[in-house]
């Protein structure tokens, strides 16, 4: 193997271990909000810059290879998309961050009919999935579980679209829970953001394994 296939071999690697880390970070957030765990969700808010130094050592890798071997053709087009991945992944982190400290900030468990009607543990468990199937896409260069994610992508954002009927409507039926509802909503779009990011790793899979840039591509 040249010293060129090692650098490349040891990137991938520490990209995924920056997966890990920020499945981790979503895991634990999730956990924190089913059990109102404060601490945990405070161990995930110390750990996010964990996550921004995996970045930066991240993309200074990149830079050195770009630097010293003025790679070209799929070389070129994976260095491209862990840039752009690595991104994606450290704002998926920082999601993490933001509901950890809502749990923190909020004073009260979030009741079972709020969780039920906001359908806000159906979306946070597909949202890790999507993420999961990513990094499995990524592991594999499977570019047809890439485009499954897309098809999960709706099913979040169906359920932040009809967020702020489900919210009003349970604050009618339960005006002293009005801090949780809004809570809750807050966590819906920033899940509904993670969709959107884990949309991107899948793009950016496509496009390193298949040459195909599919940023603003109606249809896939």
């Amino acid at each position: 193997m040249t010293h060129f296939e090692t650098e490349i071999v040891e990137l991938k690697e520490e990209v995924k271990h920056m997966w890990l880390l920020v499945r981790t970070q979503l895991s634990k957030t999730l956990d924190a909000l089913v059990n109102f765990d404060k601490d945990l969700a405070r161990e995930v808010t110390n750990k996010e810059k964990r996550v921004n130094s995996y970045e930066l050592k991240i993309d200074l890798d990149c830079e050195n290879i770009f630097a010293i071997y003025q790679p070209v053709a799929i070389d070129l087009r994976f260095l491209l998309a862990v840039l752009k991945i690595n991104s994606n992944l450290e704002r998926i982190g920082d999601i993490a961050e933001g509901v950890a400290k809502y749990i923190i900030d909020t004073d009260t468990i979030f009741g079972p009919e709020l969780i039920e009607e906001s359908k806000v543990m159906e979306m946070f468990g597909e949202a890790i999935n999507m993420f999961d199937d990513t990094l499995t896409a990524f592991e594999t260069e499977d570019t047809s579980l890439a485009r499954k994610v897309f098809k999960k992508d709706e099913f979040l954002d169906d359920i932040n679209q009809n967020a702020n009927e489900n919210i009003e409507s349970y604050i009618k039926q339960h005006p002293d829970d009005i801090n949780q509802a809004l809570y809750a909503l807050s966590i819906i779009r920033k899940l509904e953001r993670v969709g959107d990011q884990s949309k991107n790793i899948a793009e950016e899979i496509i496009f390193y394994l298949e040459a195909k840039v599919l940023k603003h591509h109606k249809k896939i």
